[in-house]
C-alpha cells in the first residue's frame, strides 16, 4: 500500500481529503431535500469573540463603563442602530438577520471555538481541549457528506488559517465522518501576489496528458481496489481518487482561485487584506458550486494592535479601542458589506447563506484594563441571504447586553437551522467512534428567522 500512496503528492492527498475511513458511518436519511433554497453557505468565523455591545447590540443609555466609547449610528434596518465605526455596514443592514440572544457556557477559546465550528457542546470547558477524530465534525464536513458539490468541485473549502490557542482548536475537519469529508484546505494568503494552489499541482510522474487518459485514470483506481477491500484504513480510497482526479482536471475549479481575473476595482472594494481577498475568493467559489466555504478571520485569538482576532481584553492593546479602531472594525466595515452587496448584485444572495459569528461575545462591563472579557452568556450572530428574513432582528438582550431577555438561542439551534436550510435533516443519526447513535444536531430549527 505504501508504494502506491507515495506515487501521489502527499500534500495534495491530505488536502483533498485523504482516505475516508469512516464514510460509511452515516445513515441515508440525511439525504438533502431537492426543495432546499440554500445552495451554499459562507461561514465567516470571527475567532476571539467580537464584542456585541460595540458592534450590533449597542447599549447607548448605559453608563460609559458598559456602553463604551462608540455611539450608535442609524442603519437601513429601521429601529436598529449599529456602531458608528461601521458606516458602510449600516447601509446594508436591510439585507441582514441579526440574532441577538445567542448563549452558552463555554468561556475558553478552544472549547467555545469547537462549539461554534460544530454546533456541538464540548465534553468540558477546558482550554486544554485537544483536537481529535472522536469529536464532532465541522459544518462543512456534514454538508460534504449529505450535499455533495457537482463533479469537479470541492464541496467544502476552508482557508487561510488553522485556528489555535495553545493547541489546535477542534472542529475544523471531518472528525469521525472520515478524512474523505475533510475540507479542501488552503493554507496560503489570498492577498499574496504569488497566491496559488500547490494542493492542485500534479504529482511529478503524472502529467495532464496521462490525467486525461481515461484508461490511465481507471488503472490508478483499479490498482487500489484490492488494497481498499483488505485494509480498513484504505476504505473510501477509490472515492478519494475519483474526487482528487476530478479536481485536478477541472479548469473551472482551478480558475476560481485565480483572483487576477477579478477587476482591480473589485479587489480594492473587498480590501487588500487576507480577509478581504478571502471573502472575494468565497464569492468566486460559491459561483462554481462549492457548498460550504469557511473563511477564518484570523489564526489566533488576537489581542495585538494590527493582527489576530477579536480577543480584546485590553492587555496588549491598552485600551482595547486601538485594535478596534485601527484594525478590526475597519476591515469588517470594508469587507462584509462588500461581500453582501456583491452577492446580492449577482443574484447569489438568493441561494447563498452568509453566517458571521465568533465563539462568544465580550463582557458588558469594561474591565480595569479598558477592555472586555470573554462572555458566552449573550452575544450576536449575523446572518444574511437565502432562507432567512431580511432586515430582521430575532431575540434580544437585557439592558446591559449581559443575558438574553427574549428568545434565547444556542449554537445547537444555529447548527440545526443551517443544516435544515441546506435541506439536511438536522436529526439524522450518525454513529460515533464508540458505535453509539448520535444526532447531527441536538438543537431546534430557529423557525422565527426563516423566510
Amino acid at each position: 500500500m505504501s508504494s502506491l500512496l507515495h506515487r501521489l503528492d502527499r500534500r495534495a492527498f491530505l488536502s483533498i481529503g485523504g482516505l475516508g475511513a469512516a464514510a460509511s458511518l452515516l445513515q441515508a436519511n440525511g439525504s438533502p431535500s431537492r426543495n432546499s433554497r440554500v445552495k451554499s453557505i459562507i461561514f465567516l468565523h470571527q475567532y476571539g469573540g467580537p464584542s456585541h455591545v460595540d458592534t450590533f447590540d449597542m447599549k447607548p443609555d448605559m453608563p460609559e463603563q458598559i456602553r463604551g466609547v462608540y455611539r450608535p449610528m442609524r442603519s437601513t434596518l429601521v429601529g436598529t442602530p449599529i456602531c458608528d465605526r461601521l458606516p458602510r455596514m449600516a447601509k446594508v443592514m436591510d439585507k441582514v438577520c441579526l440574532i441577538r440572544s445567542m448563549r452558552h457556557e463555554m468561556k475558553n477559546h478552544n472549547s467555545a471555538g469547537y462549539y461554534s465550528l460544530t454546533g456541538q457542546a464540548p465534553p468540558t470547558d477546558d482550554q486544554r481541549l485537544r483536537d481529535s477524530r472522536e469529536l464532532y465534525p465541522a459544518y462543512g464536513s456534514v454538508i460534504d457528506r449529505f450535499s455533495a458539490a457537482p463533479e469537479g468541485v470541492a464541496s467544502f473549502v476552508s482557508y487561510p488559517h488553522t485556528l489555535s490557542d495553545g493547541s489546535i482548536t477542534p472542529g475544523q475537519h471531518a472528525s469521525f465522518l472520515g478524512p474523505a469529508h475533510d475540507p479542501f484546505f488552503i493554507g496560503q494568503d489570498p492577498n499574496s501576489s504569488d497566491f496559488r494552489l500547490p494542493e492542485l499541482s500534479l504529482p511529478a510522474n503524472l502529467n495532464l496528458q496521462r490525467l486525461h487518459d481515461r484508461r490511465e485514470v481507471q488503472r490508478l483506481i483499479d490498482a487500489t481496489a484490492a488494497v481498499a477491500e483488505s485494509s480498513p484504513r484504505a476504505r473510501g480510497i477509490e472515492t478519494y481518487y475519483r474526487r482528487a482526479l476530478s479536481l485536478l482536471s477541472s479548469p473551472r475549479f482551478r480558475q476560481a482561485f485565480d483572483l487576477s481575473r477579478e477587476p482591480t476595482a473589485a479587489r480594492d472594494r473587498y480590501g487588500r487584506t487576507t480577509y478581504g481577498q478571502g471573502c472575494l475568493l468565497a464569492r468566486r467559489l460559491v459561483e462554481t458550486g462549492v457548498k460550504c466555504v469557511t473563511v477564518y478571520f484570523a489564526a489566533t485569538i488576537g489581542g495585538r494592535r494590527s493582527e489576530g482576532g477579536w480577543d480584546t481584553h485590553g492587555f496588549d492593546n491598552n485600551p482595547m479601542y486601538p485594535i478596534m479602531n485601527d484594525y478590526l472594525l475597519p476591515i469588517t466595515d470594508q469587507t462584509l458589506p462588500t461581500l453582501l452587496e456583491d452577492l446580492d448584485h449577482r443574484g447569489l444572495l438568493d441561494t447563498t447563506l452568509v453566517v458571521w459569528a465568533g465563539e462568544f461575545g465580550r463582557s458588558p462591563r469594561i474591565n480595569n484594563m479598558a477592555g472586555r472579557d470573554h462572555w458566552p452568556q449573550c452575544y450576536t450572530v449575523l446572518l444574511a441571504g437565502a432562507g432567512v428574513k431580511r432586515g430582521f432582528v430575532f431575540g434580544s438582550s437585557d439592558t446591559r447586553g449581559a443575558y438574553p431577555s427574549t428568545n434565547p438561542v444556542r449554537p445547537e439551534d444555529l447548527s440545526a437551522t443551517m443544516f435544515h436550510l441546506m435541506g439536511i435533516d438536522p436529526h439524522t443519526l450518525v454513529r460515533d467512534p464508540l458505535d453509539r447513535p448520535v444526532s447531527l444536531s441536538t438543537g431546534s430549527v430557529i423557525q422565527g428567522i426563516l423566510a
